[in-house]
């Protein structure tokens, strides 16, 4: 039976088209010895090949009827003499109905050279999900030829409509001392910013805006530069790349620059020292702007250019909620003399060239436009007002020791004519700035900075007071240090901090303590101060020691 099996499968591997290896050699010593073919048993004889195998003389029984026996793949023809049975074997002759007959003819229904029908509902193909066949378009997909455009009307629908974030905050602060010129109630305010971002396509839209409640306000008009009011609105832009290498961004917006840690000499963008006195969150000392600014992006340096139509101006004191020396009485006034000052509706601009090279941050700056804040008189009107004025600087940043160290420079041109005989428009100067920084254990880090004010032309300065009966209130140099002292605990959820401001040349300071608690991820609470202290009422700090205060704040997170 196993005899007559081998030709039929040898005929099936050959129809499938499978092709076999050459065996390995067996390992010496075992080679089947050639011998000659056993002779069959009484009344059977060789059956004959099919025609074309008659090259190789075999003893195997013939093939079925119909059925061919394949050639054998390179390296497994057979040899020409079979081996000899064992001693006293002999082949056995094959059962009655076992002898070669032809192939059976297949069952019926499987001759048919046809596929059988697929099962009812198989042959079509499956629906799509509604909507996504809805429309049937003949026309050819094209990569846009204006991928920036094709971008603009792209929506991403796993993206909400509209991404919307905030904070409420109550905050409340006192005086500490008696000031005859001002509220006892430094600070006393809720407010809520509500923050609006949506991207469409490469196109970003921003707003943010604060609604406050603010009673120690003198006047609730809203005005938006000056962000009195109870609309303070901080952002109102779009931005957008037109070009790989290029960023615009267009409105309202926070800037700055600059390597001082609360020191600005090239960061000559408004700021708002109202805020930063009274003990609001230090978030509000940057004043916005209405500008446009474009950066370029490139292998051999960075660009930023702003312009700005009209000018912003500091958000200053004025007496309204802080007091302040006036050098025409010669005496400390509050809300008995509120400043105005004359502001020009003149545009401003500014420019930072920077660029990473081993590990120093390098950058240019420069400016055109007027000093920030009113430093100039005009007798005429009796108003303050800011004296034109442009600067040049320059900074580096880099790694030193196991810290961060800083330098920045810039010299500011009051360039008005005859500027230093002009008793009433303030001198051209020259800025430097040192800092070094470093965390000197595990979550407390220390910051020193030293600061420097050079005026030009100090005698002309000091003649023009002379000239007009004014007190000398400036030296030539004024040095001023500070320190910020930084302390994390609790899993860093408290933070303790102290900035302090001290200049040795007018021998007055200001110190910053203020203790924050992360609550909750949405919740915080803080608590802080405003120390002034000076052996001068026209000094720098000396004449802001009435506006002592001390402030508490909560502040909810969304």
């Amino acid at each position: 039976m196993r005899l007559s099996l081998l030709p039929l499968t040898t005929a099936l591997i050959s129809s499938t088209g499978i092709s076999l290896a050459a065996p390995p050699p067996l390992p010496a010593g075992l080679e089947t010895p050639a011998t000659t073919a056993p002779n069959l048993p009484k009344g059977l004889t060789s059956p004959s090949l099919p025609a074309g195998l008659e090259t190789q003389p075999s003893s195997a029984p013939a093939l079925p009827a119909g059925l061919s026996a394949p050639s054998l793949p390179a390296g497994l023809a057979a040899p020409n003499n079979a081996p000899a049975l064992p001693s006293g074997l002999s082949a056995p002759s094959l059962p009655t109905g076992l002898a070669a007959q032809p192939a059976p003819a297949l069952p019926a229904g499987l001759a048919s050279p046809t596929a059988p029908a697929l099962p009812t509902g198989l042959n079509t193909s499956p629906n799509l999900p509604t909507g996504i066949n809805n429309t049937v378009s003949t026309q050819t997909l094209e990569e846009p030829e204006n991928t920036w455009l094709a971008n603009l009307f792209y929506v991403d629908e796993n993206e909400p409509f509209i991404n919307v974030s905030g904070f409420w905050d109550i905050r409340g602060g006192v005086r500490t001392q008696s000031d005859p010129h001002e509220d006892t109630f430094s600070l006393g305010e809720t407010r809520l910013q509500i923050a609006l971002q949506k991207d469409v396509g490469p196109v970003s839209f921003n707003v943010v805006s604060d609604f406050l409640y603010d009673p120690i306000a003198l006047s609730q008009h809203v005005d938006l530069k000056t962000g009195q009011g109870w609309v303070d609105l901080r952002e109102a832009n779009l931005a957008f790349s037109p070009l790989s290498f290029m960023d615009i961004k267009f409105g309202r917006q926070i800037l700055t620059w600059g390597t001082g840690d609360l020191i600005f000499i090239n960061d000559l963008f408004p700021k708002d020292w109202q805020a930063f006195f009274i003990g609001r969150d230090l978030e509000y000392l940057k004043a916005p702007s209405d500008a446009l600014k474009t950066s370029f992006f490139t292998d051999y340096g960075n660009l930023d250019f702003v312009y700005t139509p009209w000018f912003n101006a500091d958000r200053g004191i004025t007496g309204a909620r802080v007091s302040y020396y006036n050098p025409m009485t010669d005496s400390i006034e509050g809300r008995n003399a509120i400043i105005d000052s004359e502001v020009p509706d003149d545009g401003e601009y500014a420019l930072r060239l920077y660029k990473t090279i081993a590990g120093n941050e390098l950058a240019l700056y420069g400016y055109h436009g007027y000093w920030k804040s009113a430093m100039g008189f005009n007798p005429q009107t009796g108003n303050a007002r800011h004296p034109k004025m442009r600067s040049l600087g320059a900074s580096a940043r880099r790694p030193v020791w196991k810290g961060i160290a800083n330098i920045e420079v810039g010299y500011y041109d009051s360039y008005e004519k005859s500027a230093y005989q002009d008793p009433f428009t303030t001198n051209s100067e020259a800025r430097f700035l040192i800092g070094y920084e470093q965390e000197v254990m595990k979550n407390f880090s220390v910051g020193l900075q030293y600061y420097v004010e050079w005026m030009q032309d100090y005698k002309g300065y000091v003649a023009g007071q002379e000239m007009i009966g004014g007190r000398v209130t400036r030296d030539e140099v004024r040095h001023l240090l500070t320190n910020r002292l930084t302390y994390m605990s609790h899993q860093q959820n408290v933070t303790w901090s102290l900035f302090t401001f001290f200049s040795p040349s007018d021998l007055d300071a200001y110190f910053r303590p203020t203790i924050s608690y992360k609550v909750t991820d949405a919740w915080m609470t803080e608590v802080g101060g405003n120390f002034f202290v000076g052996k001068e009422k026209y000094s720098f700090f000396g004449q802001f020691e009435q506006n002592n205060n001390v402030y508490m704040s909560v502040r909810y997170s969304f």
